[in-house]
């Protein structure tokens, strides 16, 4: 795990467009290219890669009582690996400092909701539950048009998402 810069940008670009059936459009569109490149300014972007060749992505921010997780992808061929594991790890040291969740600290990420068809194929649900986070309300629609839900996780010692 890194932090991204902007030569990761084309890789990253590629690893969103393996999602798109799910996510709906990014590649093409300007805001998300916009979203990427401040994030990656702001050193709110890691990467994981394997063998030079980036397997992973995620993009994060907030603040003390509320972070989040904008957006995590990895790519198909990589996981089961631990990947997202270890980069949702990686962003909340960033984000605490590593010092862990304090008292009333929560990460937030948006995912799909239940009965959206990317929730089961995606494992991106069960992915999230296994890590400890716990379903909470409806988020508005994503631009696929498909349900999304909010998801928290609350910690007050280090996080340490093991298996």
């Amino acid at each position: 795990m890194r932090p991204a810069v902007a030569t990761d940008r084309p890789g990253i670009l590629g690893l969103a467009g393996e999602v798109e059936h799910w996510f709906g459009p990014m590649v093409a569109e300007a805001g998300f290219h916009h979203a990427l490149d401040r994030h990656v300014a702001e050193q709110r972007a890691l990467v994981a890669s394997d063998a030079g060749r980036l397997v992973g992505a995620v993009l994060f921010g907030g603040s003390s009582l509320r972070f989040a997780v904008h957006w995590l992808v990895i790519s198909e061929r990589a996981r089961g690996r631990g990947v997202g594991r270890q980069l949702m790890t990686a962003v909340v040291e960033r984000l605490t400092g590593g010092r862990g969740l304090a008292e009333g600290e929560v990460v937030e990420v948006v995912t799909f909701g239940a009965d959206h068809p990317g929730a089961v194929a995606s494992g991106a649900r069960v992915f999230y539950e296994r890590l400890g986070f716990v379903p909470g309300e409806p988020a508005p629609d994503g631009p696929d048009g498909g349900s999304r839900q909010v998801f928290r996780y609350k910690r007050t010692e280090a996080v340490r998402f093991s298996p």
